[in-house]
């Protein structure tokens, strides 16, 4: 590779099920300091079929849950390679894969995707499963988007990501601190579903909807918002803890006013979570789209809210992971344990080889 430009992609799988995201991107050290570029980028939607499998996956067999693993792998790999097509080749993919368990109280974190298959199908080295060496460390294997929040977009105060669940980045005391919020587009999708829509878009059922009271109090008072960073969220809390309290609520005659609760809960969570002082918050992920939530955030927030261009919206987390793919072929650090906990700061990320790599 070139020592001082590389070319990158990056992939990536989020709670929301809405498809595999992939940018391809640039990046450039220059004077110490980092500079990047989405060359391309676009989202390959699930067919239905595979989107429920992969809501199913904690419930599968251990053969199935393999199984899937490999499936989502050639899933990746065959839409990568009509992608690319004819184009120069990159240097790299890094892939996130799609989360299905996450508990790293216990030790554990699992991503599938596998990256062997997209090493071997693609013909281009291949990172992923960057989650478990931090895991392993003692730390929460996430967030891990404030790498890249620290060396591609310094200039903001806080960056916040509005994807499945909220996260937010931001120094502090010359500290990279960074956690998961609250559930986002994993709630406000759940509840637009049952009116039989993908999302609710920019927010209008919600606006069109009232607070209830007592389900946003039962919301608010979740044991996870009083505990102490770093903590992060999965799927398995949203079902045990947050879905149960919006149950009552599923009616599709209440669902406005659910939404416009959740909308409401999401914006007091993060405006409590935010530094607060003045200054800019970028804004990124499918709900920096939901105009509603964000003019209640603005509202909300000490820091006054930037919407970047859609590229950056859409695919900001894709960008990071490939920026943390470069990282890790480049034996840099690319989680912070000021951010997940661990023992240390580590380089995360399996490596796999195409063939042609092992061929004199």
């Amino acid at each position: 590779m070139n020592p001082t430009v590389w070319n990158g992609i990056g992939v990536m799988s989020g709670t929301s099920l809405d498809g595999m995201d992939v940018a391809w991107c640039r990046f450039e050290h220059i004077e110490g300091r980092w500079a990047y570029r989405i060359i391309d980028a676009t989202t390959f939607p699930y067919p239905p079929e595979f989107r429920q499998r992969l809501a199913d996956a904690t419930r599968l067999s251990a053969l199935d849950y393999a199984q899937l693993n490999v499936d989502l792998g050639v899933f990746f790999a065959q839409r990568l390679n009509r992608w690319i097509g004819q184009r120069p080749k990159p240097d790299f993919i890094a892939s996130h894969g799609h989360t299905v368990f996450h508990q790293p109280q216990h030790g554990l974190t699992t991503q599938i995707g596998s990256g062997a298959v997209i090493a071997a199908l693609t013909g281009l080295r291949t990172v992923c499963d960057f989650r478990t060496t931090d895991v392993a460390l003692g730390g929460q294997g996430a967030p891990l988007v404030p790498i890249g929040d620290e060396l591609l977009f310094g200039q903001y105060d806080a960056c916040l990501n509005l994807g499945g669940f909220s996260n937010i980045s931001f120094r502090k005391d010359d500290c990279r601190l960074a956690f998961d919020i609250s559930p986002c587009n994993m709630a406000l999708n759940l509840l637009a579903n049952r009116q039989g829509l993908e999302y609710d878009p920019d927010g209008k059922i919600a606006q069109s909807g009232s607070i209830i009271q007592p389900l946003l109090d039962k919301l608010n008072q979740l044991d996870y918002y009083h505990l102490p960073a770093p903590k992060s969220l999965g799927k398995e809390w949203f079902d045990e803890s947050f879905l149960p309290l919006l149950q009552p609520f599923l009616e599709p005659d209440n669902l406005p006013n659910g939404l416009r609760t959740v909308v409401e809960h999401i914006a007091m969570q993060i405006a409590a979570a935010v530094p607060m002082c003045a200054g800019q918050m970028l804004v990124t992920g499918g709900g920096a789209h939901n105009r509603f939530l964000i003019e209640r955030l603005s509202e909300k927030s000490p820091l006054r809210v930037i919407i970047p261009d859609s590229l950056t919206i859409d695919y900001k987390e894709a960008l990071v992971f490939a920026f943390l793919g470069l990282l890790r072929l480049q034996g840099n650090s690319n989680c912070l344990k000021s951010v997940t906990g661990a023992i240390s700061d580590n380089c995360g990320g399996a490596v796999y080889l195409p063939a042609k790599a092992f061929q004199k």
